[in-house]
């Protein structure tokens, strides 16, 4: 049984200040990394969290990350807890950190990731200057996650965020 406490607001708006370690201005909630917050039996907080991947090599600091954020305010006990039940999707994201990510300089995800091409071949909207003039370079990018482009119209290069 799920009982309501007023700590579950404030947990969400702790888990909004971690930091993703590859993209810092992008917090597990607007990567949509946390699939929920509830109060267990035990008097618990529990937050079920899913990486961006289940080979993540960071699951085990941003776990420590959300509960040491958690503790600074006292909101104790808490344990967090790895669901693997269904894949990350960048469908996950929220529209802010979508928002974040290009300001920071990173083209979004395009469209839904289901059914949809992972990288365009061109007209991702460049971040810098808004232009759809624009040519992809490589697959990869500075990780597995983004892809390389340029804009033809800046001459800027890119990273983009793939649909997964």
């Amino acid at each position: 049984m799920q009982i309501a406490d007023h700590r579950i607001p404030r947990c969400w708006e702790l888990l909004k200040t971690v930091s993703d370690p590859e993209i810092p201005v992008l917090s597990v909630t607007d990567l949509g990394m946390i699939r929920g917050v509830v109060l267990a039996e035990d008097g618990a907080l529990v937050v079920r969290f899913t990486p961006t991947y289940s080979g993540c090599p960071a699951t085990d600091m941003l776990e420590a990350d959300i509960l040491a954020a958690l503790g600074r305010d006292g909101l104790r006990p808490a344990r967090v807890e790895l669901d693997l039940s269904e894949a990350w999707t960048t469908d996950w994201m929220s529209a802010e950190g979508k928002h974040k990510l290009r300001r920071y300089g990173i083209a979004p995800p395009q469209g839904p990731a289901c059914g949809q091409h992972l990288i365009p071949e061109d007209g991702v909207p460049c971040p810098q200057c808004g232009s759809h003039h624009t040519r992809l370079v490589s697959e990869f990018g500075s990780t597995a996650c983004k892809a390389q482009y340029q804009c033809r119209d800046c001459l800027e290069p890119f990273d983009y965020f793939k649909c997964i």
